[in-house]
């Protein structure tokens, strides 16, 4: 017996919750999910954006003044599906990835794409 420990309160830790553990899970895929995006080279897409949308969109999120959106990005965004796009909106991948997340989410709005997703 470790005699130490006597009249000490015993240390309990704190485990996330399973709902907490889920959601973590979630984030986890998807964030991977958008780096096989982005790395694969064109080889496929996120949210229903391909590769060449996604690189037509970056100059338009990203940097201190950024550009408007082309009508290539535009035409990408015409296509995204919106609600998935806006499950990366607080991912930490995007700032590494030099996206900013506030920009993105302005985009439909400068394509004059009309939609009821607010992210």
């Amino acid at each position: 017996m470790d005699l130490g420990m006597l009249g000490s309160s015993p240390t309990y830790r704190s485990y996330p919750s399973t709902d907490n553990m889920e959601a973590y899970k979630r984030f986890v895929i998807l964030a991977l999910v958008l780096v096989v995006a982005v790395v694969a080279n064109g080889q496929g897409s996120i949210c229903r954006m391909t590769q060449d949308g996604l690189t037509a969109c970056k100059p338009s999120v990203s940097g201190q003044s950024p550009l408007p959106p082309s009508p290539a990005c535009c035409a990408a965004i015409s296509k995204a599906d919106l609600p998935c796009l806006c499950s990366f909106k607080n991912s930490a991948l995007l700032p590494y990835l030099g996206i900013d997340p506030n920009m993105a989410t302005q985009l439909p709005a400068k394509c004059n794409i009309v939609t009821s997703t607010h992210c």
